[in-house]
């Protein structure tokens, strides 16, 4: 039975409340159904922080690697995720800051895979990963970026090392964020048995 534990210890955003909303919010308002449904946050990091102990409460399905999973349930339907923070020292970043790499699973939509930073990008800005041969761009939105396709990603990031994605970021300059992808693979299995495809 996974165990319950508050949303402060497993939202995927790691940041402040305030910067979990602004990831949040975006990806609610965006139109398209893959932005809408890649949400691995609930309305309870809406809130200051003192209100996560009163919102919903996702459970820890586990540590996989340098991946964690968890799920929670928005409006009657299990959402499933897991995600892993830009490297530091060959360690995933345990501050608050830096990137954020995620994967979402809902019943309807799957393998949403999207990127969430600590800055603005500019308008129209593509995020280039790539993951040994494999490369592909995400378009961007606000501090987030998002795979176009997210199926035909995961292949690689089950068979890859490290996913690495290089965006523009303040001042002209280039952003690289590398991220691990040990135990992306058993994370990825774990949040797909618990939210199965319909």
């Amino acid at each position: 039975m996974p165990s319950q534990v508050s949303l402060k210890s497993v939202t995927f955003c790691g940041l402040v409340a305030r910067r979990c909303a602004k990831y949040v919010t975006l990806m609610r308002i965006i139109p398209i159904p893959t932005l809408v449904l890649a949400l691995a946050l609930p309305a309870a990091a809406l809130a200051p922080n003192e209100a996560f102990a009163a919102g919903p409460v996702a459970k820890s399905i586990g540590m996989f690697g340098d991946w964690q999973a968890a799920t929670y349930v928005d409006a009657g339907q299990t959402v499933c995720y897991a995600f892993t923070r830009t490297l530091e020292g060959g360690k995933p970043s345990k501050g608050p800051g830096g990137a954020v790499l995620s994967i979402a699973e809902r019943p309807t939509i799957r393998d949403a895979v999207a990127i969430a930073v600590d800055h603005t990008f500019p308008s129209g800005a593509v995020v280039s990963v790539s993951i040994d041969r494999t490369k592909q761009d995400f378009y961007t939105s606000g501090s987030s970026a998002f795979s176009r396709d997210g199926a035909g990603l995961v292949g690689a990031m089950e068979r890859g090392s490290d996913l690495v994605a290089v965006s523009p970021g303040a001042g002209n300059r280039t952003t690289t964020d590398r991220f691990s992808l040990k135990g992306f693979t058993a994370a990825h299995t774990a949040i797909v048995k618990a939210c199965p495809a319909r």
